[in-house]
């Protein structure tokens, strides 16, 4: 009999019941997710940028899985927009960059000559106004390792 910690456990309950009501909702709906607008500018510089999709629940879980031994800094997130169809915004996303591609041999590679800037005003013009979206990426590990850089590699006027 303790009430002590009743109200903590109705609370993780009701969080847990919205997880499995989520999650359930997800199932049914497979076109469901989040399109995400990514940039490395210390791996591709500073008018690339890649975007994509993902169906996880976390979807910072993607990211992070983007930016692991592959490319030498994290990735920054402009946008993480969930849609009730990710896929078709996704699509329409790919198409209006579609002249911008990195990689025109492999379409699966989801990077384009673009600036975030430019990306959000395609995605504003397709779903309305963005409760936020970070234009300008953070490259914290890029910025302060490139003042370590060799001068004489010629890599600090980057």
């Amino acid at each position: 009999g303790s009430t002590d910690g009743l109200d903590e456990l109705t609370s993780k309950l009701a969080e847990l019941d919205q997880a499995i009501a989520h999650n359930d909702y997800r199932r049914a709906n497979i076109r469901a997710g989040y399109v995400y607008v990514i940039s490395n500018p210390g791996a591709f510089g500073s008018d690339v940028v890649k975007i994509g999709l993902t169906r996880r629940l976390e979807p910072m879980d993607r990211v992070r899985e983007l930016g692991d031994a592959s490319v030498p800094f994290p990735y920054d997130v402009h946008v993480l927009y969930f849609s009730d169809d990710a896929v078709q915004l996704e699509t329409d996303l790919h198409h209006a960059f579609a002249d911008r591609r990195v990689n025109r041999v492999n379409e699966r590679r989801e990077f384009f000559f673009a600036t975030p800037a430019e990306v959000r005003e395609a995605l504003t013009d397709r779903v309305g106004s963005l409760l936020q979206f970070e234009e300008e990426p953070e490259a914290v590990q890029y910025l302060q390792s490139k003042k370590y850089w060799p001068a004489s590699r010629g890599l600090t006027t980057r």
